[in-house]
């Protein structure tokens, strides 16, 4: 009997209770989704996050009550690290910064095609970071300048980059803030997929980010994004 992968669980946080119940039935009809839970804003996230532990974490960010950004700082700091993926119509700066520095992994709007909102839901959970590319350049704009500060008292820039990080490192990391998948990089380098994804994740943990978004800023402050890569 052939085996069933079990079903990406999502948890929605909405406002507009028929925009979410529209989303929820797009997504529940997906071969390899299921959405376990719904909520109205920031608040709500956290207690959904807490009783349905699911998988995945697709919010809005303008709610009455708790914002997305709030329910997204509520989350990491109750220790989840869950993906969170940002759906909005909100094109403002501030709301896409905010939520990136607060730990989302991602942030769309709500004009996507459902099709490739269900492509970046599967990417989201492969470690990519999807930005709606109406807003990708504001944010690339702000990392160039240094405009978007990273989570944490010890910033990446603290650290110089050639002890913190191996050469192989440093490498993939300057091809994550490229925008590459790790599928994409692993051609690339001619690696496996699976060491590109353990190198990501040694990164962020030397460098104490969150996620690739936060990655791609170090690089482009660094340097990385503007440089040859490494050789060796």
């Amino acid at each position: 009997m052939e085996h069933t992968p079990p079903k990406l669980r999502v948890l929605l946080v909405d406002d507009q209770p028929l925009f979410r119940r529209a989303l929820a039935t797009l997504i529940s009809a997906q071969f390899d989704m299921t959405v376990v839970g719904e909520g109205e804003n920031g608040r709500d996230a956290l207690d959904k996050v807490r009783a349905l532990q699911p998988d995945l974490v697709v919010m809005d960010v303008n709610m009455p009550g708790a914002s997305g950004v709030d329910g997204v700082n509520a989350i990491r700091a109750a220790g989840f690290t869950m993906p969170i993926v940002m759906l909005t119509v909100s094109e403002d700066d501030d709301d896409l910064f905010e939520s990136i520095k607060a730990g989302a992994n991602g942030y769309l709007l709500k004009n996507v095609r459902p099709e490739q909102l269900f492509e970046d839901l599967r990417g989201v959970m492969h470690g990519e970071a999807p930005i709606a590319p109406a807003v990708a350049s504001k944010l690339l704009d702000a990392l160039r300048t240094g405009g978007l500060p990273t989570r944490g008292a010890r910033s990446a820039a603290a650290a110089p980059q050639d002890s913190v990080l191996t050469r192989r490192e440093a490498e993939i990391l300057q091809l994550v803030a490229a925008g590459m998948s790790n599928k994409e990089i692993a051609s690339e380098l001619t690696i496996t997929e699976g060491t590109v994804k353990n190198h990501v994740h040694n990164s962020l943990e030397k460098l104490h980010l969150t996620n690739r978004v936060q990655a791609a800023a170090y690089a482009v402050r660094q340097g990385y994004a503007t440089q040859e890569p490494p050789q060796g």
